[in-house]
């Protein structure tokens, strides 16, 4: 039962426990269950930083839309006319109506439901039933959510200074996605989960695979463990054989990728920046072909220009995301907070746009090992949370080891709270 007292915790005591927050720790339990913090994220985190939403073939032909909450707010992403993708807050201009509700839709226009006001897909007001002859139209448009594509991926930004590093995305995301062509891509499946859990202990539990080999069996069967640290003093002699067998594979395999032009690089742009996000290129384990029980490809049609075999499992996290991008599939995740200890997940597979169900990829292959391990991870974060919520939690030590990705969340979202007035 979370405890009263701290799930009343105003802003002043959000600042105080910024302030606390010991490096190489989790985070007071305030910051993770509380209305205050919730209410604080939502403003400083989900509306002033790049948060991604979904992707360019959501909205595949003109009239398409897609609205999406963004904790306490909400966006509706639409394809215009002409092809463009655009977003705009999901407020009427007249007395502040959603426009649409969550999920997918097609239209013509977007009419409002309360009083009929009617915007184009451009965000155009059009129509204005009774407000007058002399009421100018061109002043009461849709206001426009700053939005990019960045291979496919979309993100969006609330605020109207959007920070401007979204270029170092673009620009080292972009290419290394290229090749996969998503924006040229179907939705195969979809799923939501809704997690007992706060927003960053689902973050947190995505950024480790400390917690992998005892509770993920599915997938671990296409992962390698050691990519995600160890301790080297901890190592029995076959573990230390694997991990120096492992180390040998990256250095014959990341000379093929980049003849290949596939960048092997690790990206780290986390700490000390407002978008935060981290990249690299990893061997899937079994026959290396994708992440799917047997391992083997899940559909027969690649995506973009990939070939099927060996081009491994491309990651991407972000602030609310994570990625894997494979030559025949990609699974893509957003996580958005519904209130202190609820957390929506929604995942994506994408297939090449021409595969068909039944033909080209079998639904079940291609989603068993991310529906099991979606619902594992579910579990886990209900007990964080639970246990962030006790009387005896105190916050405890990362691993050096395993956990250095989530000593950079939590020092990055003290960063960035304060760096928006919640601490000084």
């Amino acid at each position: 039962m979370l405890d009263e007292k701290n799930l009343h915790a105003d802003d002043a005591s959000i600042g105080s426990l910024l302030c606390k927050r010991q490096a190489g720790h989790t985070l007071p339990a305030q910051l993770y269950i509380s209305q205050a913090a919730y209410l604080a994220d939502c403003d400083a985190i989900f509306a002033k930083h790049w948060i991604a939403v979904g992707v360019d073939c959501d909205v595949e032909e003109p009239g398409d839309v897609i609205a999406i909450e963004i904790g306490t707010s909400s966006i509706v992403i639409v394809r215009d006319d002409d092809m463009n993708i655009r977003a705009f807050h999901n407020v009427c201009s007249h007395r502040g109506s959603r426009l649409v509700p969550p999920g997918r839709s097609v239209v013509g226009k977007l009419v409002c439901p309360y009083h009929q006001w009617t915007y184009d897909l451009d965000g155009t007001l059009v129509l204005a039933p009774q407000m007058g002859v002399d009421f100018d139209r061109s002043l009461h448009h849709l206001k426009p959510v700053a939005l990019r594509s960045i291979g496919g991926i979309l993100y969006a930004c609330l605020s109207d200074d959007p920070p401007d590093d979204i270029t170092h995305l673009i620009n080292k995301a972009g290419p290394r996605l290229a090749p996969y062509d998503l924006t040229d891509a179907k939705v195969a499946f979809e799923t939501e989960i809704i997690e007992d859990g706060n927003w960053k202990l689902t973050m947190e539990n995505n950024r480790e695979c400390y917690h992998c080999a005892s509770n993920h069996p599915e997938l671990s069967l296409s992962f390698h463990s050691a990519d995600f640290g160890f301790d080297p003093e901890g190592l029995t002699p076959t573990e230390k054989d694997e991990a120096d067998a492992l180390a040998k594979a990256y250095e014959e395999q990341g000379k093929i990728w980049e003849t290949q032009g596939l960048d092997p690089s690790a990206i780290e742009h986390t700490v000390g920046y407002p978008t935060n996000f981290r990249m690299q290129r990893l061997i899937i384990a079994g026959l290396g072909e994708s992440q799917t029980m047997d391992t083997r490809a899940a559909s027969a049609i690649p995506l973009g220009n990939m070939t099927m075999s060996g081009s491994g499992d491309l990651h991407l996290w972000g602030i609310n995301s994570w990625n894997h991008i494979m030559a025949d599939h990609a699974v893509i995740f957003t996580a958005f907070p519904i209130g202190p200890d609820k957390t929506l997940v929604r995942t994506k597979w994408l297939v090449n746009k021409d595969a068909v169900e039944g033909e080209d990829y079998d639904l079940d292959h291609l989603t068993a090992v991310w529906k099991a391990t979606n619902a594992e991870d579910a579990n886990l974060v209900a007990l964080a949370h639970q246990g962030v919520s006790s009387a005896g939690y105190r916050p405890g030590p990362y691993s050096p080891f395993t956990e250095r990705a989530l000593d950079e969340f939590a020092t990055w979202y003290v960063e960035r709270m304060t760096a928006h007035g919640y601490a000084t």
